[in-house]
């Protein structure tokens, strides 16, 4: 096992509602987020090709990884946020020496925006699920699901963004679910029509799942592999953050999502892993969460 392995835990008996059920701890990582796994290899392969910077897009966790990379790496890297990005996260980039951007409504214009600063800069873009050394870097996670649990689970439940996560477990466990908020619908469309879509709704507080426009690659992967799709409730969500809450566990909204989809399966076989994505959440829409779930739309 790599010494960098997350742990994985028994879930507490309220999250499980009497079924076998194990979180990977992705959250418990210094950055509190999955995404460190996919940058490092992925600003490593970049400066391999001779960068000693890149531009990439965020709406937080993934800026946060890519500067956490690029101070191993040796490299430069500019972070592009939307307006409306978590500030938990920004003083995390900031925290981290990114160079940052604060321009964009969402996700995507933000992309836009980047893209021509890299192109005007003559630096290379680094697109959050559109570099192959992120899919082996999140392979490591299935990985070590096999080797602490000792065999394979009948589930695991992923959070999906731009899809590149549940692409690297998929790799190396084939009994994969992934999860969308069906305010930012666009990944489960995308794989249901097998090839990438844009969507006009991308309204969901689960920012690590806040994606409008399907990466081409992914969906091409995920369509290949079969991944079977999801959606979930920005209500179910929020619930969900209040009984990790009340179990101890502080996570945000990607996370949370793994648990309502969980609540949805049928008792088809166990036990099941639940990738516990990330904690970065704004105080202040954490406390909504726990205290008035039934604010966010169902």
């Amino acid at each position: 096992m790599a010494a960098a392995a997350t742990p994985l835990e028994e879930a507490p008996r309220a999250l499980a509602d009497g079924r076998r059920l194990f979180l990977k701890r992705e959250d418990v990582h210094e950055l509190g987020a999955f995404k460190w796994r996919g940058a490092l290899p992925a600003l490593e392969a970049f400066r391999d090709r001779g960068a000693d910077g890149v531009v990439t897009a965020s709406t937080g966790n993934h800026g946060a990884a890519s500067a956490w990379a690029a101070q191993r790496a040796g490299m430069r890297v500019v972070v592009f946020v939307p307006e409306e990005a978590s500030e938990s996260k920004l003083r995390l980039l900031e925290q981290l020496g990114a160079e940052l951007h604060r321009v964009g409504a969402d996700l995507d214009e933000s992309k836009d925006l980047a893209r021509e600063y890299a192109t005007a800069n003559g630096l290379p873009f680094f697109e959050d699920g559109a570099e192959p050394a992120q899919f082996r870097g999140y392979a490591a996670i299935g990985e070590e699901i096999l080797e602490q649990l000792g065999s394979a689970p009948a589930r695991v439940i992923v959070p999906v963004g731009n899809g590149a996560l549940i692409i690297g477990v998929a790799r190396a466990l084939d009994r994969v679910i992934g999860v969308a908020a069906k305010e930012a619908p666009v990944m489960a469309l995308s794989v249901e029509a097998g090839r990438p879509l844009e969507s006009d709704r991308c309204a969901t507080f689960a920012d690590g799942m806040a994606v409008r426009v399907a990466i081409p690659l992914a969906v091409e992967e995920m369509s290949r592999m079969g991944v079977p799709m999801t959606t979930v409730s920005e209500r179910a969500i929020a619930r969900a953050v209040g009984d990790f809450a009340a179990a101890g566990i502080h996570v945000e909204g990607s996370a949370a999502a793994a648990l309502a989809a969980f609540r949805d399966l049928p008792p088809d076989g166990e036990p099941i892993v639940l990738i516990v994505t990330g904690r970065n959440i704004d105080d202040d829409l954490h406390r909504r969460c726990v205290e008035d779930p039934g604010s966010f739309p169902d």
